[in-house]
């Protein structure tokens, strides 16, 4: 019954097979040695070719680090963006499944559409976060990106003073 759907509840495979809540249990945990685990929850699954860009920028970085010392790391601003989406996400008990020992370890891979989406800029340094822009679904041109480095040269000149003159490095 595990093998054919992992989501099976211990009570749903008790009432099916006519037995008792503790004797199913134990069948499951002690003689089939089930544990009940979550998905490892991933953000997306990234390509070759975003895996080699990733290694490059990050051998870039340690050859810099190693020539400038603490003072590269301390002007890194860093920024990203990410579709936020509005949904009512599965529960992490309602996704729990079934695994043996031997089983490899899940992973789940967001894919369902959402019900809205708004951009999110998020830039940071060694000591935290900077800046955190929100941009309701509309394009992306150069306009909008230079308001949000526009917003982000004022949060560096407000919270870390003299970094704009010592250079920021994006």
């Amino acid at each position: 019954m595990i093998r054919a759907d992992r989501r099976f509840t211990i009570d749903e495979v008790a009432e099916e097979l006519g037995i008792s809540h503790e004797r199913a249990q134990n069948i499951i945990h002690d003689i089939l040695r089930y544990r009940k685990v979550s998905a490892r929850w991933m953000p997306r699954q990234l390509t070759s070719t975003h895996q080699e860009q990733r290694m490059a920028v990050s051998l870039e970085h340690l050859v810099r680090y190693h020539e400038d010392g603490n003072d590269f790391l301390f002007r890194v601003v860093t920024g990203d963006e990410t579709g936020v989406h509005h949904f009512t996400p599965e529960s992490k008990s309602a996704s729990m499944e079934w695994k043996h020992p031997s089983s490899p370890v899940r992973k789940k891979f967001k894919t369902t559409p959402s019900a809205g989406k708004v951009l999110l800029t998020v830039f940071w340094d060694p000591q935290g976060v900077l800046l955190l822009d929100f941009l309701e679904v509309g394009t992306i041109n150069a306009t909008r990106y230079c308001d949000t480095l526009s917003k982000l040269k004022e949060a560096i000149r407000k919270k870390r003073p003299g970094l704009l003159t010592s250079g920021v490095l994006l």
